[in-house]
Protein backbone atom coordinates (compact mmCIF):
# COMPACT_ATOMS: atom_id res chain seq x y z
CA UNK A 1 0.00 0.00 0.00
CA UNK A 2 2.76 2.45 0.98
CA UNK A 3 4.89 1.33 -1.95
CA UNK A 4 2.04 2.09 -4.33
CA UNK A 5 1.65 5.54 -2.79
CA UNK A 6 5.37 6.30 -3.06
CA UNK A 7 5.25 5.18 -6.69
CA UNK A 8 2.88 8.04 -7.50
CA UNK A 9 5.83 10.43 -7.26
CA UNK A 10 7.49 8.56 -10.14
CA UNK A 11 4.37 8.16 -12.27
CA UNK A 12 5.22 9.08 -15.85
CA UNK A 13 1.97 10.97 -16.37
CA UNK A 14 2.37 13.07 -13.23
CA UNK A 15 6.06 13.75 -13.85
CA UNK A 16 5.30 14.61 -17.48
CA UNK A 17 2.56 17.08 -16.54
CA UNK A 18 4.77 18.79 -13.97
CA UNK A 19 7.76 18.88 -16.34
CA UNK A 20 5.67 20.47 -19.08
CA UNK A 21 4.60 23.24 -16.74
CA UNK A 22 8.18 23.83 -15.59
CA UNK A 23 9.29 24.04 -19.23
CA UNK A 24 6.76 26.85 -19.69
CA UNK A 25 8.25 28.79 -16.80
CA UNK A 26 6.15 27.62 -13.86
CA UNK A 27 8.09 27.28 -10.61
CA UNK A 28 8.67 23.64 -9.64
CA UNK A 29 6.57 23.73 -6.43
CA UNK A 30 3.64 25.34 -8.26
CA UNK A 31 4.02 22.83 -11.10
CA UNK A 32 3.81 19.95 -8.63
CA UNK A 33 0.62 21.41 -7.17
CA UNK A 34 -0.97 22.00 -10.58
CA UNK A 35 -0.08 18.54 -11.88
CA UNK A 36 -1.56 16.97 -8.76
CA UNK A 37 -4.77 18.96 -9.14
CA UNK A 38 -5.06 17.71 -12.71
CA UNK A 39 -4.77 14.06 -11.70
CA UNK A 40 -6.87 14.48 -8.55
CA UNK A 41 -9.73 15.79 -10.67
CA UNK A 42 -9.36 12.82 -13.00
CA UNK A 43 -9.32 10.29 -10.14
CA UNK A 44 -12.31 11.93 -8.47
CA UNK A 45 -14.28 11.74 -11.71
CA UNK A 46 -13.47 8.04 -12.08
CA UNK A 47 -14.82 7.39 -8.58
CA UNK A 48 -14.54 4.09 -6.72
CA UNK A 49 -11.08 3.01 -5.63
CA UNK A 50 -9.43 5.56 -7.90
CA UNK A 51 -11.09 8.38 -5.94
CA UNK A 52 -9.53 6.85 -2.82
CA UNK A 53 -6.11 7.68 -4.23
CA UNK A 54 -6.74 11.45 -4.12
CA UNK A 55 -5.63 11.56 -0.46
CA UNK A 56 -2.48 9.68 -1.47
CA UNK A 57 -1.87 12.09 -4.35
CA UNK A 58 -2.17 15.11 -2.09
CA UNK A 59 0.20 13.52 0.42
CA UNK A 60 2.80 12.92 -2.30
CA UNK A 61 2.29 16.52 -3.52
CA UNK A 62 2.93 17.94 -0.06
CA UNK A 63 6.07 15.85 0.40
CA UNK A 64 7.46 16.76 -3.02
CA UNK A 65 6.79 20.46 -2.44
CA UNK A 66 8.46 20.27 0.98
CA UNK A 67 11.52 18.67 -0.60
CA UNK A 68 11.65 21.36 -3.29
CA UNK A 69 11.35 24.15 -0.72
CA UNK A 70 13.86 22.58 1.64
CA UNK A 71 11.42 22.41 4.55
CA UNK A 72 10.47 19.42 6.75
CA UNK A 73 7.95 17.01 5.24
CA UNK A 74 4.42 17.31 6.61
CA UNK A 75 3.32 14.86 9.23
CA UNK A 76 1.23 14.33 12.32
CA UNK A 77 2.56 16.26 15.34
CA UNK A 78 3.29 13.92 18.23
CA UNK A 79 1.34 14.81 21.39
CA UNK A 80 3.09 15.18 24.73
CA UNK A 81 0.68 12.75 26.39
CA UNK A 82 -1.30 9.76 25.07
CA UNK A 83 -4.16 11.25 23.05
CA UNK A 84 -6.99 10.53 20.64
CA UNK A 85 -6.21 11.99 17.21
CA UNK A 86 -9.07 13.72 15.37
CA UNK A 87 -8.53 14.51 11.68
CA UNK A 88 -10.30 15.09 8.39
CA UNK A 89 -8.32 12.19 6.96
CA UNK A 90 -4.79 10.81 7.07
CA UNK A 91 -2.59 9.61 4.25
CA UNK A 92 -1.36 6.01 4.53
CA UNK A 93 2.21 7.22 5.16
CA UNK A 94 1.09 9.44 8.04
CA UNK A 95 -1.00 6.65 9.54
CA UNK A 96 1.86 4.16 9.30
CA UNK A 97 4.06 6.58 11.24
CA UNK A 98 1.74 6.85 14.23
CA UNK A 99 3.10 5.72 17.60
CA UNK A 100 0.46 3.51 19.30
CA UNK A 101 1.83 4.51 22.71
CA UNK A 102 1.05 8.17 21.93
CA UNK A 103 -2.00 7.90 19.65
CA UNK A 104 -4.50 5.76 21.56
CA UNK A 105 -7.26 6.06 18.95
CA UNK A 106 -7.88 7.67 15.56
CA UNK A 107 -11.13 9.36 14.50
CA UNK A 108 -11.59 10.80 10.99
CA UNK A 109 -14.30 12.79 9.22
CA UNK A 110 -13.65 11.13 5.87
CA UNK A 111 -13.04 7.57 4.75
CA UNK A 112 -14.81 4.28 5.15
CA UNK A 113 -14.32 1.26 7.43
CA UNK A 114 -12.14 -0.48 4.82
CA UNK A 115 -10.17 2.58 3.69
CA UNK A 116 -6.38 2.36 3.64
CA UNK A 117 -6.12 4.58 6.72
CA UNK A 118 -8.49 2.38 8.72
CA UNK A 119 -6.70 -0.80 7.65
CA UNK A 120 -3.24 0.49 8.58
CA UNK A 121 -4.49 1.79 11.94
CA UNK A 122 -5.88 -1.64 12.79
CA UNK A 123 -2.60 -3.25 11.76
CA UNK A 124 -0.91 -1.01 14.32
CA UNK A 125 -3.48 -1.95 16.96
CA UNK A 126 -4.91 1.59 17.06
CA UNK A 127 -8.72 1.76 17.36
CA UNK A 128 -10.06 3.71 14.38
CA UNK A 129 -13.51 5.03 13.57
CA UNK A 130 -14.42 6.92 10.41
CA UNK A 131 -17.11 9.14 8.90
CA UNK A 132 -17.61 11.05 12.16
CA UNK A 133 -19.13 14.52 11.80
CA UNK A 134 -18.48 17.63 13.89
CA UNK A 135 -14.82 16.93 14.62
CA UNK A 136 -13.77 20.50 13.82
CA UNK A 137 -15.84 21.76 16.74
CA UNK A 138 -14.07 19.56 19.30
CA UNK A 139 -11.36 21.66 21.01
CA UNK A 140 -7.93 20.21 21.72
CA UNK A 141 -7.80 18.77 25.22
CA UNK A 142 -11.44 17.70 25.24
CA UNK A 143 -12.14 14.43 27.03
CA UNK A 144 -13.50 11.80 24.63
CA UNK A 145 -14.32 8.10 24.90
CA UNK A 146 -13.73 6.04 21.75
CA UNK A 147 -15.16 2.55 21.31
CA UNK A 148 -13.43 1.07 18.29
CA UNK A 149 -15.60 -2.04 18.26
CA UNK A 150 -18.90 -0.17 18.33
CA UNK A 151 -17.56 2.62 16.13
CA UNK A 152 -18.60 5.41 18.50
CA UNK A 153 -17.03 8.49 20.08
CA UNK A 154 -18.57 10.17 23.13
CA UNK A 155 -17.58 13.77 23.93
CA UNK A 156 -17.13 14.71 27.60
CA UNK A 157 -18.43 11.36 28.87
CA UNK A 158 -19.56 10.85 32.44
CA UNK A 159 -16.34 10.24 34.37
CA UNK A 160 -17.59 7.27 36.40
CA UNK A 161 -19.18 5.58 33.40
CA UNK A 162 -16.10 6.17 31.26
CA UNK A 163 -13.80 4.77 33.94
CA UNK A 164 -15.97 1.66 34.15
CA UNK A 165 -15.80 1.20 30.38
CA UNK A 166 -12.05 1.73 30.36
CA UNK A 167 -11.56 -0.75 33.21
CA UNK A 168 -13.58 -3.34 31.31
CA UNK A 169 -11.43 -2.64 28.28
CA UNK A 170 -8.29 -3.18 30.37
CA UNK A 171 -9.58 -6.55 31.59
CA UNK A 172 -10.36 -7.52 28.02
CA UNK A 173 -6.90 -6.38 26.92
CA UNK A 174 -5.31 -8.52 29.63
CA UNK A 175 -7.23 -11.58 28.44
CA UNK A 176 -6.20 -10.84 24.88
CA UNK A 177 -2.55 -10.49 25.89
CA UNK A 178 -2.71 -13.94 27.52
CA UNK A 179 -4.19 -15.65 24.45
CA UNK A 180 -1.62 -17.65 22.52
CA UNK A 181 -3.77 -19.89 20.31
CA UNK A 182 -4.66 -22.09 18.63
CA UNK A 183 -8.04 -20.79 17.54
CA UNK A 184 -11.05 -22.69 18.85
CA UNK A 185 -14.43 -21.99 20.39
CA UNK A 186 -15.27 -22.76 24.03
CA UNK A 187 -16.62 -26.17 23.01
CA UNK A 188 -13.46 -27.09 21.11
CA UNK A 189 -14.48 -26.30 17.53
CA UNK A 190 -11.26 -25.44 15.67
CA UNK A 191 -11.02 -22.14 13.82
CA UNK A 192 -7.75 -21.29 12.10
CA UNK A 193 -6.67 -17.73 12.97
CA UNK A 194 -4.34 -16.58 10.21
CA UNK A 195 -2.39 -13.47 9.16
CA UNK A 196 -2.54 -11.14 6.18
CA UNK A 197 0.97 -10.34 4.89
CA UNK A 198 2.55 -8.61 1.90
CA UNK A 199 6.24 -9.57 1.91
CA UNK A 200 8.98 -11.30 3.84
CA UNK A 201 9.29 -8.50 6.38
CA UNK A 202 5.60 -8.51 7.28
CA UNK A 203 5.60 -12.31 7.32
CA UNK A 204 8.45 -12.45 9.81
CA UNK A 205 6.68 -9.83 11.92
CA UNK A 206 3.52 -11.95 11.83
CA UNK A 207 5.36 -14.91 13.35
CA UNK A 208 5.58 -12.87 16.56
CA UNK A 209 1.80 -13.02 16.90
CA UNK A 210 -0.38 -16.04 17.77
CA UNK A 211 -1.28 -16.91 14.18
CA UNK A 212 -1.41 -20.36 12.62
CA UNK A 213 -0.22 -19.45 9.16
CA UNK A 214 -1.07 -16.99 6.41
CA UNK A 215 -4.60 -16.59 5.09
CA UNK A 216 -3.75 -13.85 2.58
CA UNK A 217 -0.35 -13.24 1.02
CA UNK A 218 -0.75 -10.19 -1.22
CA UNK A 219 1.82 -10.54 -3.99
CA UNK A 220 1.48 -7.09 -5.59
CA UNK A 221 4.75 -5.75 -4.13
CA UNK A 222 6.65 -7.98 -6.55
CA UNK A 223 5.09 -6.07 -9.45
CA UNK A 224 4.69 -2.45 -8.33
CA UNK A 225 7.03 0.35 -9.43
CA UNK A 226 8.41 -1.66 -12.35
CA UNK A 227 8.38 -1.05 -16.09
CA UNK A 228 8.31 -4.78 -16.84
CA UNK A 229 7.11 -7.96 -15.15
CA UNK A 230 9.43 -9.64 -12.60
CA UNK A 231 11.11 -12.85 -13.68
CA UNK A 232 10.40 -16.31 -12.28
CA UNK A 233 13.64 -16.15 -10.33
CA UNK A 234 12.87 -12.74 -8.82
CA UNK A 235 9.39 -13.82 -7.78
CA UNK A 236 10.58 -17.15 -6.40
CA UNK A 237 12.97 -15.34 -4.07
CA UNK A 238 10.23 -13.01 -2.80
CA UNK A 239 7.68 -15.77 -2.30
CA UNK A 240 10.20 -18.00 -0.53
CA UNK A 241 10.74 -15.30 2.08
CA UNK A 242 7.09 -15.53 3.09
CA UNK A 243 6.63 -19.27 2.72
CA UNK A 244 9.81 -20.08 4.65
CA UNK A 245 8.62 -17.97 7.60
CA UNK A 246 5.85 -20.51 8.24
CA UNK A 247 7.38 -24.00 7.96
CA UNK A 248 4.80 -26.75 8.17
CA UNK A 249 1.92 -24.26 8.13
CA UNK A 250 -0.61 -23.11 5.55
CA UNK A 251 0.24 -20.08 3.41
CA UNK A 252 -2.57 -18.89 1.12
CA UNK A 253 -1.13 -16.93 -1.79
CA UNK A 254 -3.29 -14.55 -3.81
CA UNK A 255 -2.16 -14.13 -7.39
CA UNK A 256 -1.64 -10.64 -8.76
CA UNK A 257 -4.51 -8.29 -7.91
CA UNK A 258 -3.43 -5.28 -9.96
CA UNK A 259 -5.53 -2.75 -11.80
CA UNK A 260 -8.01 -0.32 -10.22
CA UNK A 261 -6.18 1.23 -7.24
CA UNK A 262 -2.94 -0.70 -7.95
CA UNK A 263 -2.08 0.12 -11.58
CA UNK A 264 0.93 -1.46 -13.28
CA UNK A 265 2.92 0.47 -15.86
CA UNK A 266 3.26 -2.58 -18.11
CA UNK A 267 -0.32 -3.87 -17.89
CA UNK A 268 -2.97 -1.43 -16.69
CA UNK A 269 -5.25 0.15 -19.29
CA UNK A 270 -5.06 3.83 -18.41
CA UNK A 271 -8.14 4.73 -20.45
CA UNK A 272 -10.58 2.49 -18.57
CA UNK A 273 -13.81 4.35 -17.80
CA UNK A 274 -14.26 2.52 -14.48
CA UNK A 275 -11.12 0.69 -13.30
CA UNK A 276 -12.89 -0.78 -10.25
CA UNK A 277 -15.12 -2.72 -12.65
CA UNK A 278 -12.46 -3.21 -15.29
CA UNK A 279 -9.47 -5.41 -16.05
CA UNK A 280 -8.17 -6.22 -12.59
CA UNK A 281 -7.20 -9.34 -10.69
CA UNK A 282 -7.44 -12.60 -12.62
CA UNK A 283 -8.86 -10.72 -15.62
CA UNK A 284 -5.35 -9.52 -16.45
CA UNK A 285 -4.65 -13.06 -17.68
CA UNK A 286 -7.14 -12.55 -20.52
CA UNK A 287 -4.67 -10.35 -22.42
CA UNK A 288 -1.50 -11.23 -20.52
CA UNK A 289 -1.60 -14.98 -19.75
CA UNK A 290 2.18 -15.03 -19.48
CA UNK A 291 2.10 -12.86 -16.35
CA UNK A 292 -0.06 -15.34 -14.44
CA UNK A 293 1.81 -18.34 -15.82
CA UNK A 294 5.14 -16.91 -14.70
CA UNK A 295 3.75 -16.15 -11.26
CA UNK A 296 2.37 -19.66 -10.82
CA UNK A 297 5.71 -21.12 -11.94
CA UNK A 298 7.46 -19.00 -9.30
CA UNK A 299 5.01 -20.04 -6.57
CA UNK A 300 5.52 -23.70 -7.49
CA UNK A 301 9.30 -23.26 -7.39
CA UNK A 302 9.14 -21.61 -3.97
CA UNK A 303 6.79 -24.33 -2.70
CA UNK A 304 9.10 -27.09 -3.89
CA UNK A 305 11.86 -25.78 -1.62
CA UNK A 306 9.70 -25.39 1.49
CA UNK A 307 7.94 -27.51 4.11
CA UNK A 308 5.04 -25.05 4.25
CA UNK A 309 1.67 -25.82 2.69
CA UNK A 310 1.07 -23.24 -0.07
CA UNK A 311 -2.48 -22.74 -1.36
CA UNK A 312 -3.08 -20.44 -4.33
CA UNK A 313 -6.18 -18.34 -5.04
CA UNK A 314 -7.25 -15.97 -7.79
CA UNK A 315 -8.89 -12.58 -7.17
CA UNK A 316 -11.90 -11.17 -9.03
CA UNK A 317 -13.45 -14.47 -10.12
CA UNK A 318 -17.07 -14.10 -11.23
CA UNK A 319 -18.02 -17.46 -12.76
CA UNK A 320 -17.54 -21.20 -12.40
CA UNK A 321 -15.85 -21.27 -15.82
CA UNK A 322 -13.21 -18.78 -14.65
CA UNK A 323 -12.70 -20.81 -11.48
CA UNK A 324 -12.28 -24.05 -13.43
CA UNK A 325 -9.77 -22.50 -15.84
CA UNK A 326 -7.68 -21.10 -12.99
CA UNK A 327 -7.84 -24.35 -11.01
CA UNK A 328 -6.53 -26.27 -14.01
CA UNK A 329 -3.50 -24.00 -14.26
CA UNK A 330 -2.77 -24.26 -10.54
CA UNK A 331 -3.22 -28.02 -10.25
CA UNK A 332 -1.02 -28.65 -13.27
CA UNK A 333 1.78 -27.30 -11.09
CA UNK A 334 0.92 -29.53 -8.14
CA UNK A 335 -0.62 -26.78 -6.02
CA UNK A 336 -3.91 -26.44 -4.11
CA UNK A 337 -6.35 -24.25 -6.05
CA UNK A 338 -8.87 -21.75 -4.72
CA UNK A 339 -10.51 -18.45 -5.58
CA UNK A 340 -11.55 -15.24 -3.87
CA UNK A 341 -15.24 -14.58 -3.38
CA UNK A 342 -15.48 -10.79 -3.67
CA UNK A 343 -17.98 -10.37 -6.49
CA UNK A 344 -21.68 -10.95 -5.69
CA UNK A 345 -21.97 -13.23 -8.73
CA UNK A 346 -19.33 -15.53 -7.24
CA UNK A 347 -21.16 -15.67 -3.92
CA UNK A 348 -24.45 -16.51 -5.61
CA UNK A 349 -22.73 -19.22 -7.67
CA UNK A 350 -20.70 -20.55 -4.73
CA UNK A 351 -21.91 -24.17 -5.10
CA UNK A 352 -20.83 -24.28 -8.75
CA UNK A 353 -17.54 -22.51 -8.07
CA UNK A 354 -16.67 -24.70 -5.07
CA UNK A 355 -17.28 -27.75 -7.23
CA UNK A 356 -14.33 -26.59 -9.36
CA UNK A 357 -11.81 -25.58 -6.67
CA UNK A 358 -10.40 -26.88 -3.39
CA UNK A 359 -11.29 -23.86 -1.22
CA UNK A 360 -12.56 -20.29 -1.31
CA UNK A 361 -11.72 -17.18 0.67
CA UNK A 362 -14.21 -14.35 1.05
CA UNK A 363 -12.77 -10.87 0.57
CA UNK A 364 -15.31 -8.89 2.56
CA UNK A 365 -13.88 -5.47 1.66
CA UNK A 366 -14.69 -5.72 -2.04
CA UNK A 367 -17.69 -8.00 -1.55
CA UNK A 368 -19.30 -5.33 0.62
CA UNK A 369 -18.48 -2.53 -1.81
CA UNK A 370 -19.80 -4.38 -4.85
CA UNK A 371 -22.87 -5.78 -3.08
CA UNK A 372 -23.96 -2.41 -1.75
CA UNK A 373 -22.88 -0.45 -4.87
CA UNK A 374 -21.10 1.99 -2.57
CA UNK A 375 -17.59 3.44 -2.69
CA UNK A 376 -15.78 2.16 0.38
CA UNK A 377 -13.94 5.49 0.73
CA UNK A 378 -17.09 7.58 0.85
CA UNK A 379 -17.80 8.96 4.32
CA UNK A 380 -21.38 9.61 3.26
CA UNK A 381 -21.83 5.92 2.41
CA UNK A 382 -19.91 4.47 5.37
CA UNK A 383 -23.05 2.77 6.69
CA UNK A 384 -23.53 1.02 3.35
CA UNK A 385 -19.93 -0.22 3.26
CA UNK A 386 -20.21 -1.74 6.73
CA UNK A 387 -19.54 -5.53 6.56
CA UNK A 388 -22.38 -5.98 9.09
CA UNK A 389 -24.86 -5.19 6.31
CA UNK A 390 -27.43 -8.04 6.36
CA UNK A 391 -27.15 -8.41 2.57
CA UNK A 392 -23.42 -9.06 2.89
CA UNK A 393 -23.96 -11.50 5.76
CA UNK A 394 -26.56 -13.32 3.65
CA UNK A 395 -24.07 -13.76 0.81
CA UNK A 396 -21.42 -15.02 3.23
CA UNK A 397 -23.98 -17.49 4.57
CA UNK A 398 -24.63 -18.71 1.02
CA UNK A 399 -20.93 -19.33 0.43
CA UNK A 400 -20.41 -21.01 3.82
CA UNK A 401 -23.41 -23.28 3.22
CA UNK A 402 -21.94 -24.40 -0.10
CA UNK A 403 -18.61 -25.10 1.58
CA UNK A 404 -20.30 -27.17 4.25
CA UNK A 405 -22.31 -29.15 1.67
CA UNK A 406 -19.19 -29.93 -0.36
CA UNK A 407 -16.90 -30.31 2.68
CA UNK A 408 -14.51 -27.62 1.45
CA UNK A 409 -12.86 -24.80 3.47
CA UNK A 410 -14.37 -21.32 3.40
CA UNK A 411 -12.19 -18.56 4.83
CA UNK A 412 -12.62 -14.83 5.33
CA UNK A 413 -9.64 -12.56 4.70
CA UNK A 414 -11.22 -9.10 4.68
CA UNK A 415 -11.25 -6.58 7.50
CA UNK A 416 -14.41 -8.25 8.83
CA UNK A 417 -12.17 -11.02 10.17
CA UNK A 418 -10.48 -8.49 12.48
CA UNK A 419 -13.73 -7.66 14.32
CA UNK A 420 -13.99 -10.02 17.33
CA UNK A 421 -17.79 -9.80 17.50
CA UNK A 422 -18.26 -10.25 13.77
CA UNK A 423 -15.77 -13.13 13.85
CA UNK A 424 -18.18 -15.03 16.10
CA UNK A 425 -21.00 -14.40 13.63
CA UNK A 426 -18.84 -15.56 10.73
CA UNK A 427 -18.10 -18.83 12.52
CA UNK A 428 -21.82 -19.17 13.21
CA UNK A 429 -22.47 -18.78 9.49
CA UNK A 430 -20.09 -21.65 8.76
CA UNK A 431 -16.78 -19.95 7.96
CA UNK A 432 -13.82 -22.21 8.78
CA UNK A 433 -10.88 -19.77 9.03
CA UNK A 434 -10.24 -16.08 9.68
CA UNK A 435 -7.34 -14.02 8.37
CA UNK A 436 -6.61 -10.42 9.33
CA UNK A 437 -3.81 -8.10 10.39
CA UNK A 438 -1.57 -10.04 12.82
CA UNK A 439 -2.25 -7.47 15.55
CA UNK A 440 -5.93 -8.47 15.49
CA UNK A 441 -5.32 -12.21 15.94
CA UNK A 442 -5.28 -12.34 19.74
CA UNK A 443 -8.46 -10.28 20.14
CA UNK A 444 -10.32 -12.49 17.68
CA UNK A 445 -8.98 -15.72 19.14
CA UNK A 446 -9.70 -14.69 22.72
CA UNK A 447 -13.29 -13.76 21.89
CA UNK A 448 -13.92 -17.04 20.08
CA UNK A 449 -12.61 -18.93 23.08
CA UNK A 450 -15.35 -17.46 25.27
CA UNK A 451 -18.30 -18.68 23.20
CA UNK A 452 -19.62 -22.00 21.96
CA UNK A 453 -20.34 -22.96 18.38
CA UNK A 454 -24.05 -22.97 19.17
CA UNK A 455 -23.84 -19.43 20.56
CA UNK A 456 -22.11 -18.35 17.36
CA UNK A 457 -24.85 -19.99 15.28
CA UNK A 458 -27.59 -18.25 17.27
CA UNK A 459 -25.76 -14.92 16.96
CA UNK A 460 -25.47 -15.40 13.20
CA UNK A 461 -29.18 -16.14 12.85
CA UNK A 462 -30.02 -13.09 14.94
CA UNK A 463 -27.81 -10.83 12.81
CA UNK A 464 -29.28 -12.19 9.57
CA UNK A 465 -32.78 -11.38 10.77
CA UNK A 466 -32.08 -7.65 11.17
CA UNK A 467 -32.51 -4.78 8.73
CA UNK A 468 -29.35 -2.70 9.24
CA UNK A 469 -25.75 -2.95 10.53
CA UNK A 470 -26.42 -1.37 13.93
CA UNK A 471 -29.27 -3.77 14.60
CA UNK A 472 -27.13 -6.69 13.42
CA UNK A 473 -24.36 -5.78 15.87
CA UNK A 474 -26.80 -5.36 18.73
CA UNK A 475 -28.58 -8.63 17.98
CA UNK A 476 -25.32 -10.57 17.78
CA UNK A 477 -23.99 -9.05 20.99
CA UNK A 478 -27.21 -9.87 22.82
CA UNK A 479 -27.20 -13.44 21.55
CA UNK A 480 -23.62 -14.01 22.67
CA UNK A 481 -24.27 -12.45 26.07
CA UNK A 482 -27.30 -14.65 26.70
Amino acid sequence: MLSATAGLAEDRGWVGAASALIAKGTAAPAAAVAATEQFAAMFTKLGGLMAERVTDLNDVRDRVVAELLGVPEPGVPEPDVPSVLLADDLAPADTAGLDPTRITALVTRLGGPTSHTAIIARQLGIPCIVAVTGLASVPAGTSVLVDGTAGTMEIEPDAASAESDVEESRRSAAAIADWSGPGRTADGHEVAVLANVADGTSARTATGYPVEGVGLFRTELAFLDRTDAPTVEEQTTLYSEVIDAFPGQKVVIRTLDAGSDKPLKFVTQLNEANPALGVRGNRIALDHPEIRATQLDAIAAAAAKSTAEPWVMAPMIASAAEAAEFAGEVRSRGLVAGVMIEVPAAAILAPAILAEVDFVSIGTNDLTQYTMAADRMSAELATLTDPWQPAVLALIATVARAGRDLDKPVGVCGEAAADPLLACVLIGLGVTSLSAAPAAAAAVGARLGLVSTEQCRVAAEAALATADPAAARAAAAAALAG
